[in-house]
This record gives structure tokens, sequence and C-alpha cells, in this order.
């Protein structure tokens, strides 16, 4: 493999495993309502399903190539496939983060999944994560055909990629669960995410950079907060 190569191997792989920062919070807070025992099986079958769609959606790259010409215009805004599925997709994640975020702070009674209802929430679960999937995976994909030509190493990005968002989501998912606070400020990003991809499809682009700039920003301020907060005395 020639240094060229490489290169695009590596920036491609560190391009996945950023947009995949997002699904992996999305999959952390919603397998934290299953007991712990079905947890890591829905982030485990989530991440596959998306390393499966990414490959899938790769073999099939000339029709989605299509999605980006243009359905129909409104107030001289060109309306593609593309854009239908981020504005689908943005508004889906804004509502859930948004009803998430009213469950974690109204409700003041916050039960513990229990098993009776696991199958069931199990299942809806994963239609949920399937559904981001398919939003994540169409823009990574896009995007990933304007940086690099050769498919091959497209594939070998989306696999190594999705090893490092397995190893990586118990660890954040655990963290998650564990500081609250947390979980709150990982659901304003998703929000901020949805409104990114539902600009993105009204052609209003918004440079990642700012928005992952913003959340390590606000994510320092917490960490520095949960440091310095100290208990009190009794």
């Amino acid at each position: 493999m020639t240094t060229d190569l490489l290169i695009a191997l590596f920036t491609l792989v560190a391009l996945e495993v950023i947009l995949g920062i997002d699904n992996i919070i999305f999959i952390s807070i919603l397998s934290d309502k299953l007991p712990p025992d079905q947890r890591k099986k829905l982030r485990q079958t989530g991440i596959a399903l998306a390393m499966i769609m990414r490959l899938g959606l790769l073999t099939v790259i000339s029709y989605i190539m299509k999605l980006q010409y243009t359905l129909f215009t409104v107030n001289e805004i060109d309306i593609s496939g593309k854009d239908l599925i981020l504005i689908s997709g943005g508004l889906f994640l804004m509502y859930k983060s948004t009803k998430e975020i009213y469950l974690k702070t109204e409700n003041k009674e916050e039960e513990e999944p229990t098993v009776k209802s696991s199958k069931a929430s199990f299942r809806d679960l994963l239609i949920q994560i399937l559904v981001l999937d398919i939003v994540f995976s169409i823009d990574s994909i896009v995007t990933a055909v304007g940086m690099v030509e050769n498919i091959w190493i497209m594939y070998a990005a989306v696999v190594i990629s999705v090893l490092i968002m397995l190893l990586a989501s118990g660890a954040i998912s655990k963290f998650i669960h564990d500081h609250p606070s947390f979980k709150v400020l990982a659901l304003c990003f998703l929000i901020v995410i949805g409104i990114s991809l539902m600009a993105e499809g009204l052609d209003v682009h918004i440079p990642k950079s700012y928005i992952y700039f913003s959340m390590a920003f606000a994510f320092l301020v917490d960490v520095i907060q949960m440091k310095t907060a100290k208990p009190k005395k009794k």
C-alpha cells in the first residue's frame, strides 16, 4: 500500500470515528433504558448494524450518489433525496433528544427497566437506532466519496472505525450512565447535531469544526465543574 493510500485510509478512519461519536452517544443513551444485562447487546448490535449499513451502501454507491440530484425546489432551495433524509433524521434526533431531556429532568421517579418489558424495549430501541444509522451512514458515505475514489479504502475505513467504536462504546456508555449531568449535556449535543443535519438538508452549511469545538468546550467546562465541586461535609 502506497503512502498516499495510507494517508487516505488514516484520514477516512479519523473522519468516520468523529462522525460516529454522535451515533455512539445516541446508542449509549438509548441502551441505558434497558436492564444492565441487555445494554451491551444493544450497543454492539446497533454499531454492527451501522457497519453493515455502510458496507451495504458502498456496494450501491452509484445509487447513493443519485440522491444528490434535485427533486424539487422550495424558495430557491434545491431539495434532493439526501436533503430529505438529513432533514427527517435531524427532526427525529431533535425530537428524541428533547423528549429524553424532558423525561430526565421532569420525571421525579425514574424506574429501572424491568425484564418483562426488555424484549419489546430492545426491539423498539433497535428500530430507533436503525433509523439514525441510515441517516449517519448516508452522510458518512457521501462525505467519504468526496475524499477518496478507491472503494476498498472506504471498506477498510468503515471496518476499522466500527471496531474502534465498539471498543469505545462501553466506556462512553458507562461514563454517561455514571454522570447524569453529562447525559443531559450529551442530549444537548444531539440536539445541535439534529439542527446541523436539518441545516445541511436546507443547504445551510455549518462548519463541523464549530460544532465539535463548542461540544468539546462544554464538555471541558462540565469536567472542571465535576472536579472542583466537593461534597458537603456532614
